[in-house]
């Protein structure tokens, strides 16, 4: 049996692996204008790619970010897990909060060239994505097809080369990061740390795999299976929560105990399962969830105890 660190990942790495899921965020920099700096703070959205673990950060020309970075270069840039389609609605009702992570540094405007470089970039992500949904195997295009096209990165970037809109690309080094849990908790993370550490294979395809099987009942049955057969959990519902290259999370409906113990409602709980050996590749990950989805239903076909 694995111990408890080599199941789970470091703030670092779920950091790492928040920037690479996800392709839109919050920047905020410091209104300014011909006279200076105003000390306010100005927000909005901006798309993003994330190359040797920095973001670059993709501004429209007539953002007002444009004027308050020529003046002051810090910014910060806030980032959430992105929670597609039901689950979002689920964790909305629910009051809970997507993980998210918080970084700030200095926000630097990249010459032509280098420019170029990232819009190419841009072009290889797309391109290589696209590329790995078309040549992966039925159990991974079952389950990717299966999502809404909002959560596919590569539609998203899209948008940044379709013409129809100018951008100023700059690069955010950060100087320090926070990570900001489900409960709101607020951890700040060693940016050596943060720097060494990378991202997820998963990670650019978290949100299709999360999406794809929780819009799918059947395999919503199979995690409600997973949380009886391996942890002697009584689940009446359950959607997948986040995936990693060492297991993955299950958000479960499970009876709440009074203090007379008795059954009086339901509160969702997070679960943990870990893999015996690492998914290092979407057809990978599928394939392990496939083995025990094949697993919990033979065991439970044999075992009326368990039914």
């Amino acid at each position: 049996m694995k111990g408890k660190k080599a199941t789970i990942l470091t703030l670092a790495e779920k950091c790492k692996n928040i920037l690479a899921s996800n392709w839109q965020a919050q920047l905020n920099t410091i209104k300014a204008d011909a006279k200076g700096s105003k000390e306010e703070i100005y927000t909005s959205k901006v798309k993003y790619v994330l190359k040797k673990g920095r973001p670059y950060i993709w501004v429209p020309e007539n953002d007002l970010h444009n004027m308050n970075m020529i003046i002051d270069e810090r910014g910060s840039f806030a980032v959430a897990t992105p929670f597609p389609g039901p689950l979002a609605k689920l964790l909305k009702s629910t009051k809970k909060l997507p993980a998210r992570i918080a970084l700030m540094g200095d926000v630097v405007p990249l010459k032509d060239d280098k420019a170029q470089l990232i819009a190419n970039n841009v072009k290889e992500i797309i391109l290589s994505e696209e590329r790995m949904i078309n040549e992966s195997s039925y159990k991974v295009s079952g389950v990717l097809s299966s999502s809404d096209l909002a959560t596919s990165r590569s539609a998203n970037l899209k948008q940044l080369l379709d013409g129809g809109q100018r951008f100023n690309i700059y690069r955010l080094t950060p100087s320090s990061c926070m990570f900001i849990d489900g409960h709101g908790d607020t951890h700040e993370v060693d940016m050596e740390d943060f720097e060494t550490s990378k991202a997820d294979p998963l990670a650019s395809f978290s949100a299709k795999l999360i999406d794809g099987i929780n819009r799918s009942e059947a395999r919503r049955r199979a995690l409600m299976l997973f949380c009886l057969v391996y942890l002697n959990v009584n689940a009446r519902d359950a959607y997948l929560l986040a995936v990693d290259r060492k297991g993955f999370d299950v958000l479960g409906k499970v009876p709440r105990q009074t203090v007379k113990d008795a059954v009086s409602e339901f509160q969702w709980k997070e679960y943990r399962f870990a893999f015996k050996e690492e998914a290092q590749d979407v057809e990978t990950f599928c394939g392990r969830l496939m083995e025990m989805e094949e697993e919990v239903v033979t065991r439970v076909s044999s075992s009326s105890g368990l039914i």
